[in-house]
């Protein structure tokens, strides 16, 4: 089969032909049809500092896909040939304490699809039953190959109640515009998001964002009058991983603000802990989607009538899957899918 294969140590990414897997006893195979870039898909292709110490190769990269069943190993229930399915990129151990007591997204030995084992940007992959989702109801493919970010946006964006809040989005990259709109459907008062893309705030802004802040010629405590807040926001999603970013949310909170923190810093982050003890801030770090009740919230989202779509801006083929990595990493882009059942599109 064609996969996407991190040959060896150092940046780039190969298209090349590699043994199709097979499924073993509480396996299931499946046929990719779409995937969706991350940014874990752009640390492990440049080859950073990261990649470096995380990775080995040859590795097929990838985790965020869509795919169909071609193919149930001994044991697997209630998944079946032709299946529509994305797939929970973090693979568990089922033995620690946190596994045994139905916390999964906690387990300490946690394995990443496409990162520690092969991964989806291939023609077929392997998954352990437990970690299929069925969609059980009518979905575009391109929305279902996102899954994966999209449970982030929703794990970090309902870690707190938003029904009538002031909420902050700090980053506006597909998961954190995605966040924005989430709130804004759960009934958040107003959805500041701030970034410094024209490109993305403005993507941000369609997707149903109050405001659209450039931080590099605005502050966040200038558009707080303008809204009829006095004392700051409720809550607080951080998605930039960046120093200032956090900073600027915990000195923009309301006493008793809660922060959900998904954006992941390069380095350590100085926090004015005076600030967080004074206000009596909450600050909860979000990894992932929780098992399965965050895909159950996904599928019931969009059900209800939330509308992630436009997020996703850029499709190719397989075998553009070079000018699919450079748009990823160009930032005027949302999401970027690459269809695996067509070589190039047009």
């Amino acid at each position: 089969m064609k996969a996407l294969v991190k040959a060896a140590a150092g940046p780039g990414i190969e298209l090349t032909e590699v043994p199709t897997p097979q499924a073993g006893a509480g396996q299931v195979l499946i046929r990719v049809l779409r995937t969706g870039i991350c940014g874990t898909d752009l640390h492990i292709e440049s080859w950073d500092d990261w990649a470096a110490r995380s990775v080995r190769t040859p590795l097929i990269v990838g985790h965020e896909f869509v795919g169909e069943v071609v193919e149930v190993g001994a044991g697997v229930a209630d998944v079946t040939p032709g299946d529509t399915v994305s797939g929970e990129g973090h693979l568990v151990c089922g033995k620690c304490r946190n596994c045994m007591a139905g916390r999964r997204h906690l387990c300490i030995r946690t394995i990443g699809l496409g990162v520690h084992t092969d991964g989806a940007f291939a023609e077929y992959v392997v998954l352990p039953a437990s970690n299929v989702w069925v969609h059980r109801h009518d979905i575009d493919l391109d929305v279902a190959a996102i899954f994966d970010p999209f449970g982030n946006a929703v794990h970090t964006a309902l870690a707190f109640p938003v029904l009538g809040e002031d909420v902050l989005v700090t980053g506006a990259g597909p998961i954190g515009m995605m966040a924005a709109a989430i709130a804004a459907h759960a009934g958040a008062r107003h959805v500041v998001i701030t970034d410094v893309s024209p490109y993305r705030l403005d993507l941000a802004r369609k997707m149903g964002a109050t405001v659209s802040l450039d931080v590099s010629a605005h502050s966040i405590a200038g558009v707080m009058p303008d809204l009829g807040m006095s004392e700051g926001f409720d809550i607080g999603l951080e998605m930039s991983g960046r120093a200032e970013a956090l900073r600027d949310m915990i000195a923009t909170m309301s006493p008793g603000g809660r922060i959900a923190v998904l954006g992941l810093p390069a380095e350590e982050v100085p926090v004015d802990m005076a600030t967080v003890v004074t206000r009596m801030l909450t600050l909860r770090g979000i990894y992932g989607r929780e098992m399965y009740e965050t895909w159950y919230a996904m599928s019931v989202l969009l059900q209800s009538g939330l509308d992630i779509s436009p997020v996703i801006t850029h499709r190719f083929g397989y075998e553009q899957h070079a000018q699919a990595f450079a748009t990823a990493r160009s930032g005027n882009c949302g999401k970027v899918i690459i269809d695996w059942t067509r070589a190039a599109l047009t």
